[in-house]
């Protein structure tokens, strides 16, 4: 599972065709990709250390807080593509991502967790599989990838 992480000091999904919206201020906007192999344990590592990663500053300066001591908000995306493979020829493939089955559930409980940690109203999302447009106003810029191999 991969977890590419936005600092941001805004962020936004807009999905028309569902008249559905969500923002947030001040946190992360997460894009989130769901291999075939992934399972329920990579989706709550991957949430702790989302909430735990120590990437916004403290008064001098340093990043040593966290999303969760700043009571920062969370957008979470689902993103295939970030399992796209672009070795080989001109279009990407995407083979490795996992299909709905397996990923809806998984992304499911990488949100379930993270609004556990948080709280409901912390946490907002896109809706998985739909076509949407996703405002980041990155902060920093700050972009972290994590990946729940590491396990």
């Amino acid at each position: 599972m991969r977890a590419l992480l936005q600092r941001v000091s805004r962020g936004g999904v807009d999905i028309p065709e569902d008249d559905y919206t969500a923002a947030i201020g001040i946190g992360i906007v997460v894009l989130l990709g769901i291999k075939f192999s992934d399972t329920e344990p990579d989706a709550i590592y991957l949430a702790d250390k989302t909430a735990s990663l120590r990437i916004f500053s403290d008064e001098e300066g340093k990043m040593n807080l966290s999303v969760r001591d700043i009571q920062g908000e969370i957008l979470v995306i689902s993103q295939f593509t970030l399992y796209g493979d672009g070795s080989k020829g001109n279009r990407p493939g995407f083979s490795d991502s996992a299909k709905p089955p397996v990923a809806i559930p998984l992304y499911e409980k990488y949100i379930r967790r993270l609004r556990d940690i948080l709280g409901d109203e912390k946490v907002k999302t896109g809706i998985f599989g739909a076509m949407m447009s996703v405002e980041i106003i990155n902060d920093g810029p700050v972009t972290i990838m994590l990946e729940s191999k590491n396990l």
